[in-house]
């Protein structure tokens, strides 16, 4: 007979992913934020985070829906025009991690690309699309989540595990380390892990990292969001009434001279943009409304970029 686990069982079975996550969770306050808070001041932008409460969503969760109706979380999100009590107009969605080993990186970068690419396809001014990683990571892994058109910011594993060194905080073990002292770590972690070292150990990491660096991905937020519309297209569409058969030999027949009934078609519309990086944007939507609602956003964002710009 299988013998129940105990919760020092579970414990054990689960430190190193607890440390990891203890990690990966002061890494996105202490580090992350400051970084994206410091790239909206810039921008002028209101950015949208789980540390904050705000009284326009329900809970922590940072949701938004893609053009499927589908709602998807994200980690942080920048917004024009946005507030407490209002959403504003997205302009760019982020996900970050921490990953001490190799193994499974490109899964994470995968699965975190995948998150954020339908944004684009969604929101004409969801220009930037980033991830904010550090760790140990493969060549493959940042690879596919460049070939996304996905900005990858990334922090080496050695300048996070030597930031927390300096301050007396060991975060890193040897790949064969026992269950038992990683347990054992996990509790140093906690223990020394007081309210007023995080932010000591945040400001070692930006040192470590450089102002150079940060300065750099101010800018290339910035430019991504500088890549304004150089022509925009409106497309009608208006469908038939579908003609349908119940056997191949009629749709055949049909086909010979067919004859479709426009009495009463239905119309949508197509928004097309192209940028000046390059780019692209092309959604289809069902009302006139719709439409003027996706211009309306784009042209916000593109006098707000043109207002930083002039000043």
């Amino acid at each position: 007979m299988a013998r129940r686990k105990s919760s020092d069982d579970e414990d054990l079975a689960s430190a190193g992913h607890s440390l990891g996550q203890k990690v990966g969770d002061w890494l996105e306050e202490f580090f992350v934020l400051p970084l994206l808070s410091e790239v909206a001041g810039h921008l002028k932008l209101f950015l949208d985070h789980r540390f904050i409460a705000r009284t326009a969503r329900e809970g922590k969760k940072i949701t938004w829906k893609d053009e499927d109706e589908n709602e998807v979380d994200y980690d942080f999100v920048m917004e024009l025009d946005g507030d407490d009590k209002h959403l504003g107009i997205p302009v760019a969605f982020f996900e970050c991690f921490w990953r001490r080993g190799k193994r499974h990186s490109k899964d994470k970068a995968r699965d975190d690309s995948g998150k954020l690419t339908p944004m684009r396809d969604t929101y004409p001014t969801a220009r930037f699309l980033g991830i904010v990683a550090s760790g140990d990571f493969t060549s493959p892994a940042s690879t596919l989540v460049q070939s996304r058109r996905i900005d990858f910011f990334c922090v080496p594993k050695t300048k996070v595990i030597t930031a927390f060194e300096k301050h007396g905080v060991q975060i890193d073990y040897p790949d064969r380390t026992s269950e038992e002292k990683k347990v054992q770590m996990v509790k140093a972690f906690d223990r020394a892990m007081v309210p007023a070292l995080k932010p000591k150990i945040a400001t070692t990491l930006i040192s470590l990292v450089g102002e150079t660096s940060i300065g750099t991905y101010v800018d290339r937020v910035r430019a991504a969001l500088g890549a304004l519309p150089q022509e925009l297209r409106f497309v009608m569409q208006r469908q038939s009434k579908p003609a349908v058969f119940e056997s191949i030999p009629e749709a055949t027949e049909f086909l010979k001279n067919p004859t479709f009934d426009f009495n009463s078609p239905a119309e949508n519309y197509i928004y097309e943009i192209t940028y000046s990086d390059g780019s692209e944007f092309e959604r289809p939507v069902r009302s006139l409304e719709d439409l003027r609602k996706l211009h309306h956003d784009m042209d916000r964002l593109a006098q707000h970029i043109m207002s930083l710009t002039r000043k």
